[in-house]
């Protein structure tokens, strides 16, 4: 309890922050690029209540790998991956970032020199059957690397999809770049992984319940086009039901 409150102070403070001196652009991870994609769900296993994790399926998807900072070329950065998952039911989106690997570095983004890092989602999400999960992703060991900058992300680059429960890890599917999206509508894409969610695969806790409201301005403030408001849905994340 102690360290999901740290967390949310750390994270709601640099979000008010940058929300207050962003207005015509994103003001986390502006410099990024998008991609069409594929999402392969091997269906191996049962990650405990969520249809999207637990079923054999390939969705289109749109992928976006960015910068949290926006440095330049190889420097070090916390590094984004987002992926809106596109179902019939609507998008469900999933925004991970490089964090540490220790008990509680895990829980705190970290940046890093390279886009050939591990991704995850810092705090936890609910399945329908209520089991607590992190959702984390990793290049592809088979795949192309993905290198240190933007410039060198490329179609035909591959991620894995994981899971992690109690501590153990789980790959549930993969993830391939296809054609790059052009700057328009990288600019235009506006993630919600809060209100973007399923009753049965949703974020959990205070860090994302300030996301949801940080996002939400900075998306209004650069002209991008928010996601539907969900009441219910910010509800449940807070409530981490």
């Amino acid at each position: 309890m102690a360290l999901g409150k740290l967390v949310a102070a750390i994270v709601g403070g640099a979000l008010v922050v940058r929300v207050a001196r962003s207005r015509h652009q994103r003001f986390m991870h502006p410099s990024g690029r998008s991609f069409a994609g594929d999402l392969e769900i091997f269906g191996r296993g049962e990650p405990g209540g969520s249809a999207l994790l637990s079923e054999p399926a390939r969705h289109d998807v749109t992928v976006r790998l960015s910068k949290g900072l926006g440095t330049r070329g190889g420097r070090a950065d916390v590094r984004g991956l987002a992926v809106r998952v596109h179902l019939p039911s609507g998008p469900l989106d999933l925004l991970l970032s490089t964090a540490g690997r220790g008990p509680v570095t895990r829980h705190l983004p970290v940046p890093r020199r390279s886009f050939d890092t591990m991704y995850g989602s810092i705090t936890a999400y609910r399945t329908g059957s209520g089991r607590k999960l992190y959702v984390a992703a990793r290049p592809d060991p088979a795949g192309p690397p993905l290198g240190r900058s933007l410039e060198s992300l490329a179609p035909g680059n591959r991620l894995l999809l994981a899971v992690r429960h109690r501590g153990v890890g789980r790959t549930v599917g993969r993830v391939t770049l296809g054609q790059e999206l052009p700057p328009p509508v990288d600019a235009g894409l506006a993630f919600d992984a809060v209100r973007n969610s399923r009753s049965d695969l949703h974020p959990s806790g205070l860090v994302h319940g300030v996301r949801a409201f940080a996002y939400r301005q900075s998306q209004r403030w650069r002209g991008a086009v928010p996601a539907s408001p969900d009441h219910d849905a910010v509800a449940r994340t807070i409530s981490r039901r």
